[in-house]
Parts: structure tokens; sequence; C-alpha cells
């Protein structure tokens, strides 16, 4: 059977579950979730991809005056690995890419970059101790959506990158910590304002309700350094939640509770914050991954107004909500459907004219990109896809409504 069907859910435990990647679907400290893992629980050899995308863009530039369009192809080569033991667990994806556009418009690269890069690692270093690390590199131009950074295509590419670094201790039967370092940063080649670094501490404690379910009480602390005139920050979180599995192919991670934010050159403010993520491999044709996220944010925070002495406003509080919602359906050997939705909501408030410091209206923000397309295995190793994606915005922010729409055909070898 293809390995992508072969889903399995990891154990509740005090000391993690299996490797997923670190976004929003997977939400928490590393291996503290548990999830329904993409591949199977059993080593697999390397598996090699090759293949090419074919797509039509009708917005190249989004936010631009006018739309511009082209065509534009994607070769790609990946490769994956994945060995399982009784202590230790090595995930590694890699994936070597670019888009180019045949016909580009001024202000735009025609080739550009689509590569990414996951290393995972667990370790369970005695019954009551285990190490774990996630560890994801990406140098693209469409951003991830669910990595929880990204509100709207920059029109340029961009580095992201994250290590998060946990150490478990099971102390009782019941009781148990997760302790770790998270650090990430996002870099724009030519986007003013928008670079961010970030080193997060956090501690966690577990505690088992039932064979089902474990009570979690999470304290993280961030700190945030921008890049320009934009502010460095300082976050803190308090955050109460609970890991239980529904059914045996279904569990849920939910955390609510504060977020206390402290701007350089702004405000304190504190806010509530929620997270949670869904997994579920509903039957042996049809698995469903949603995730939510409300809080304050630290991306995006340096706007231009027409209306704003200089022209330029910094707003201490991003205040966004982020929904996601990913499927896959097995309709027969040969064919599957596939499909997704990113919605964004934004509320830019406590604004700052960057020249004079004085106060600045809030301004609103909803963006939705979703997608939806079938696969075809047009023979063992050989596959087909056809792929239609809407990306629309609406902001109160200048050249930030738009619509967009792409549509995609590619074939890849898999061997």
């Amino acid at each position: 059977m293809n390995k992508y069907f072969v889903s399995c859910i990891a154990g509740l435990s005090l000391t993690g579950a299996l490797i997923a990647s670190e976004n929003l679907y997977t939400i928490g400290p590393a291996f503290n979730a548990p999830a329904v893992d993409d591949e199977s629980s059993e080593s697999l050899p390397i598996n090699w991809n090759v293949g090419a995308d074919f797509t039509y863009d009708d917005n190249l530039l989004p936010g631009s005056p006018a739309d511009q369009d082209s065509f534009g192809i994607s070769p790609y080569i990946s490769a994956g690995f994945l060995s399982v033991g009784p202590q230790t667990t090595i995930d590694i994806f890699a994936r070597l890419g670019m888009v180019y556009y045949f016909d580009a418009p001024a202000g735009m690269d025609d080739t550009n970059s689509s590569s990414k890069l996951h290393l995972n690692i667990k370790h369970e270093i005695s019954e009551r101790v285990s190490f774990a690390t996630k560890n994801h590199i990406a140098y693209e131009l469409e951003p991830n959506y669910a990595y929880g950074y990204a509100s709207s295509r920059q029109g340029q590419e961009h580095l992201y990158w994250m290590t998060d670094n946990s150490l478990g201790y099971r102390w009782t039967e019941r009781l148990g910590t997760s302790t770790g370092v998270k650090l990430s940063g996002l870099q724009y080649q030519d986007v003013s304002n928008q670079d961010r670094t970030t080193w997060q501490l956090y501690n966690q404690f577990r505690y088992v309700l039932t064979p089902q379910s474990i009570a979690t009480f999470d304290y993280r602390y961030g700190v945030t350094t921008a890049d320009g005139i934009a502010s460095d920050s300082t976050n803190q979180f308090i955050l109460a939640g609970i890991e239980h599995r529904f059914s045996p192919n279904t569990v849920g991670t939910f955390k609510a509770g504060v977020q206390i934010r402290d701007v350089d050159k702004g405000d304190s403010a504190s806010s509530p914050y929620f997270e949670g993520s869904v997994q579920s491999q509903v039957n042996e044709q049809f698995r469903v991954r949603a995730f939510t996220r409300y809080g304050i944010e630290s991306y995006d925070t340096v706007q231009s107004f027409a209306t704003a002495p200089g022209g330029l406003v910094e707003y201490d509080e991003r205040n966004t909500m982020r929904f996601g919602l990913s499927s896959n359906y097995r309709i027969s050997p040969f064919l599957t459907f596939f499909s997704g939705v990113d919605y964004i909501t934004t509320s830019y408030e406590s604004g700052r004219i960057v020249a004079s410091g004085n106060s600045f209206g809030d301004s609103e923000e909803d963006f939705i990109t979703a997608h939806v397309g079938l696969s075809y295995q047009l023979k063992e190793g050989l596959t087909g896809t056809a792929t239609y994606t809407y990306t629309g915005s609406n902001s109160d922010i200048a050249n930030r409504t738009y619509d967009r729409n792409r549509i995609s055909v590619g074939i890849n070898s898999e061997f």
C-alpha cells in the first residue's frame, strides 16, 4: 500500500509523540502533542521524487496597479528518509526547486527558489528522559501560511528558518515536563522593516488525566529582534491546555490563556491567546487536518499610508486569527482528491506615526487562499496532478487588496 495512506496514531505520553513538521497543524513544543503522522511508523528507505509543474498565474505582483500574468515552470527534485528505531527516530526531507516565469513583470525576478529542508530527530535517552529536535529551513517565493509568519506574499524571495530543541523528563507515572528553546528567523531580499529574529524559552508541565487525555500548562518567554525602524518586542505566554484522543484515529491539542507583550518603542499590552489543532484519519481513504490560532503577532507591523506624515505607521498590536484546513481523499487506487484553505483576519491597533510618534487609526485586513486538485497515478512510480488556487485579500492598507488565480498541471516520478 502507498505509504501516504498508511497513517498511525502516536500514543499519548509524558515525553512526546511521533515526528511531525513544526507548523500550526502540529501545535506545541517539539514532540509534545499526539499526532496523526503523514508516514508509516516503520522505517522507510530513501525516497526520491523528480517532477515539474506548469503554471498560469494571472497576478504575479499582487497589489500592483494592474494585474500582470505569466506562464511558469517549476522543476524540482526531492528526497525523504525515515528511520524508526527502538530509541531513535530520524526524519529527513529535502527539496531543491525553482520557479521560472516566461514573462515576469518589471520589479520581479523571472527565476526564484522553491527549496526547503526538514530534519527531525527524537531520542529516548532513558525510560524517563528524551530529547527532541525539529529543524526547518525554506528559501522560496510563495510562503507556507501554516508556519504562522506570513499574511500576504511580499513579491520577493524570503528565507525562513526554525530550530526547536527540547528535553522531556518523566517525574512520576502521571507527571512530566518538556523544557526547550526555539529559535527562528525571517529575512526578505528587498523588503524593508519586515525581517525578524526570535528566540524563545519554554517549559511545559504534562499530567495524565486518563489514558486518552493529558492536561498541559505552558510558560513561554520570547524576544523578537526587528529590522529597520520596526521595534523589538518581548512576548510571554501563560497557557493551559489539553491533548485528547477522541477516537483511535482522531487526536486534538487545545491551549488557551494570556499573552503579555511589551514593545520597545511602544506600549505594553495583554491579549487572550488560543491555539488548537485536530488531525483525523477518518478512514483508509480520507484524512483531514485543521488548526486555528489567535494572538498578537510580531510580523508585518510597519505599514505605509499616504495620510501619515512620513508615510510609515508602526502598530504595537497586530491581532491575528489564523485558520487552516487540509484534506486528502483517495477516490480509487489511482485517483486522489486534495484540498486546503488558509484564512487570516488581522486587526492592526495602537498605531504610531513613525516620523512624529502621534497615534494613528486602526486598520483591518482579511486574507484567504484556497486550493483544490487531483492526482492520478499514470503508472507505478509516475503521477500527474492538476491544481487550482485562488487567493483574495481585502485590506484598509494601500496595495494589499487583490484577487489572484493560479492553474497548475504537473508530473512527477517517484523511485
